[in-house]
């Protein structure tokens, strides 16, 4: 089910997950002349949502069609009745009921930390269909002093009462990971993963039991191989972004990844930590290359 408003360059798309939850995705249609082509599923990272893309999935849309999924306890997105569903493969399963709904069969993805895992395990599970990818700071290789960052703060509770609040706020928790920033540039990320509440208040905009998965014995932490997944994108173009001063995602595991893959190549995008936003030119440049590797069928 589509809603499209004029004032705004997507449309809504709705769609249930086969345990009943209602998903939301942004919907950018692309050129007419590449309405054929295989479209970009953009997914975002654990606390993100699809305004993470506001600024990429529109630039990529003026050469395909741009999808960009907004996972369950997410944005618009329902929040589900069992936390322990917050997991990976969940997620897959609720991308695929997407694909399906829409008669997609073959994409492209862009996937920041947690959407770059569901990319490689869509690689895995999905043979043939994906036809280029994106790992933005995330490999099948996580850096434990991340995952425990990460640990510390998803989940945790509060709110504040103006939108400065929360930017300032928001970047005392993150400063290590965007050091070169100034305020306008954290109320730009703080509007993209907060929201007013109806009581006036501003909170992030997630389902804080996303965390339970974490909190298990083992959780957050990758648990099986996934080099046989990131194997599985085989000879597609992919491209792997690096912050230069990424926690998660190191620099030996990026030229690594880049040796497994005949035609994995990555970037590093100066100056930021986990992840790039993909707004950074390094990053952009790099985007570009890609998408005129991608395939035209």
């Amino acid at each position: 089910m589509a809603k499209h408003d004029s004032r705004r360059d997507w449309s809504d798309q709705y769609w249930w997950s086969s345990d009943g939850v209602r998903l939301h995705a942004r919907v950018y249609a692309g050129p007419e002349a590449a309405k054929d082509l295989p479209p970009v599923l953009c997914m975002p990272g654990l606390a993100r949502n699809a305004r993470d893309f506001e600024a990429l999935a529109p630039y990529i849309a003026q050469h395909r069609q741009t999808i960009v999924i907004e996972f369950r306890g997410r944005g618009d997105s329902a929040y589900a009745k069992d936390p322990m569903t917050y997991v990976p493969l969940t997620y897959v399963q609720d991308v695929v009921a997407l694909l399906d709904e829409l008669a997609i069969d073959r994409f492209a993805t862009i996937g920041t930390s947690l959407g770059g895992l569901v990319s490689m395990l869509m690689a895995a599970t999905l043979p043939g269909r994906l036809v280029g990818a994106v790992l933005n700071d995330v490999g099948p290789e996580l850096e434990a002093a991340g995952l425990d960052r990460i640990r510390d703060y998803i989940g945790a509770g509060g709110s504040q009462p103006t939108w400065m609040h929360a930017a300032r706020a928001f970047a005392e928790l993150n400063r290590a990971v965007y050091p070169g920033y100034g305020i306008h540039d954290w109320l730009r990320l703080t509007k993209r993963t907060h929201r007013l509440t109806a009581e006036g208040r501003i909170v992030t905009d997630y389902d804080k039991q996303i965390a339970a998965p974490l909190r298990v014995p083992g959780g957050g932490d990758a648990g099986i191989d996934l080099w046989p997944a990131y194997r599985a994108l085989g000879d597609i173009p992919l491209l792997i972004l690096r912050g230069e001063l990424s926690d998660i995602l190191a620099h030996t595991a990026g030229t690594r990844m880049v040796s497994e893959l005949p035609r994995a190549h990555m970037v590093e995008v100066p100056g930021v930590g986990h992840a790039p936003t993909m707004d950074e030119p390094e990053a952009r440049s790099a985007i570009d290359a890609w998408i005129a590797e991608l395939p035209e069928a």
